[in-house]
């Protein structure tokens, strides 16, 4: 969303913020996540270093689920009659955004929300997430802050170590998000920061082995596989299944090439149990005991990723202006969305439903528009190649309307997503490369602004 200038509340110097008031997730479902993930109306001074969250009133709703939720700072000291005269507009525009069927009762007896925290609890509740859950999270939340506020790894692993009952899956899946945002709002510090603490956690939790052990499978496997290329059959993939090392390899196999694994695939594994001597026979029945638990979770996964997405898809297709929403909504689009997209144009397409094609075609035009990739990637694409340092500057030079902050800022993003892969050499290789290219560019953009 576009970002709106106001005042530090500390310094009173001007920056830049997304401050939002509205969340009105039946209209943008994307509005949800920027809420929940503390995207909008937090800030973050360049000038004296101030970081929270601002004080300004919001208002969820959620027509499925009956929710309309207000909040309004008690710091901003306004009376109750000021108050509703803040929130009757934008409360007035959710109900006239809803066709007449769909307008409820819930909607003339908002529910104030006295604390931030309660609104947010509320919000979650109602997705089935108690308040157990919530209060674990914030733990979670909380000791990834003081971890980042340590300077000094003894003092880290320490807290990492008295901690590591909560340094789980769901503490990772937190990690992996604050420092996407990190890296996509262009706070290189702390995604530097995030990155250096990632690689402690991967190394000394119990649970960070494990998941460095399973990424290590993941390309294993994926380098097997791309080796066969178009010669991988199902024979060929049954007979890596059988020599895989472990059962991290084998899961591997089955997130890469679920699709290979069919009935005849299956059939095949059951020819080769019937005919091993006993103690081969009892290895490959632990095989396809272990392969048939992880197909059928990987599909039921699979499955609510899909009705989570036809869902998402079908919100945005009840909207007058098909093409607005999914501008709006771009964040939410995911590869599963992608894809729900096209098969539901087929559909369409099958039944002659020419408003609904309608609608699909504007969609997956605003997608192709949003999905080619910026100026400035193109050009850090060409710059990669130069060979040399010389080269890179006169390539600067010829287009140097593009060496802006926001040209530089990509750049550092893309050299900390690459550090951020770990050991992976080719990762390795683009981070180096982009890190020189990125020397250059700094260099050039100095001399630049100096005159």
């Amino acid at each position: 969303m576009p970002q709106t200038q106001i005042s530090c509340p500390r310094c009173r110097q001007p920056i830049a913020a997304n401050v939002e008031q509205l969340f009105d997730v039946t209209y943008e479902p994307a509005s949800k996540q920027r809420l929940l993930s503390g995207q909008s109306n937090y800030a973050r001074c360049p000038h004296c270093g101030y970081e929270g969250r601002l004080a300004t009133p919001v208002i969820y709703h959620d027509n499925d689920k009956e929710l309309l939720l207000t909040f309004f700072p008690p710091e901003l000291g306004l009376p109750l009659n000021e108050q509703e005269k803040l929130m009757g507009p934008l409360i007035k525009q959710v109900v006239e955004r809803l066709p007449l069927e769909k307008r409820k009762g819930y909607l003339f007896k908002p529910t104030a929300n006295f604390t931030y925290e309660s609104m947010i609890e509320t919000i979650l509740n109602k997705d089935g997430i108690s308040s157990d859950m919530i209060k674990a999270q914030q733990e979670r939340v909380q000791l990834i802050e003081k971890l980042l506020q340590m300077t000094s790894a003894d003092a880290r692993l320490e807290m990492i170590r008295q901690n590591e009952k909560i340094i789980d899956e769901q503490f990772f899946g937190l990690f992996s998000r604050i420092a996407q945002n990190a890296m996509q709002s262009g706070q290189e510090p702390i995604a530097r920061a995030l990155i250096e603490l990632q690689k402690q956690l991967l190394d000394e939790t119990a649970f960070g082995r494990q998941l460095k052990e399973s990424v290590g499978e993941m390309e294993a496997a994926q380098k097997e596989l791309q080796a066969l290329g178009r010669s991988l059959t199902r024979e060929k993939l049954l007979d890596l299944v059988i020599a895989a090392p472990n059962e991290a390899r084998i899961r591997a196999y089955v997130s890469m090439a679920r699709g290979g694994m069919d009935y005849v695939f299956f059939q095949s594994l059951t020819e080769k149990i019937d005919k091993a001597s006993d103690e081969e026979k009892a290895r490959l029945e632990s095989v396809r005991e272990k392969l048939l638990g992880f197909v059928a979770e990987m599909d039921k996964q699979m499955e609510a990723r899909l009705k989570q997405a036809q869902d998402f898809v079908e919100a945005i297709l009840e909207q007058d202006d098909v093409a607005k929403a999914t501008q709006e909504n771009l964040e939410g689009f995911t590869q599963d969305a992608a894809e729900v997209v096209n098969q539901m144009l087929k559909q369409a397409s099958e039944k002659n439903d020419y408003a609904r094609m309608g609608k699909l075609q504007k969609m997956v035009q605003v997608l192709q528009e949003a999905s080619a990739p910026p100026p400035e990637v193109a050009f850090i694409e060409q710059l990669i190649q130069a060979p040399d340092d010389a080269t890179l500057e006169a390539m600067l030079k010829q287009n140097d309307a593009m060496v802006n902050q926001q040209f530089l800022d990509s750049l550092s993003g893309l050299v900390a997503q690459m550090e951020s892969q770990g050991d992976n050499p080719e990762a390795k290789a683009m981070g180096e490369k982009l890190g020189e290219v990125y020397k250059v560019a700094l260099k050039y953009s100095m001399k630049k602004n100096m005159g």
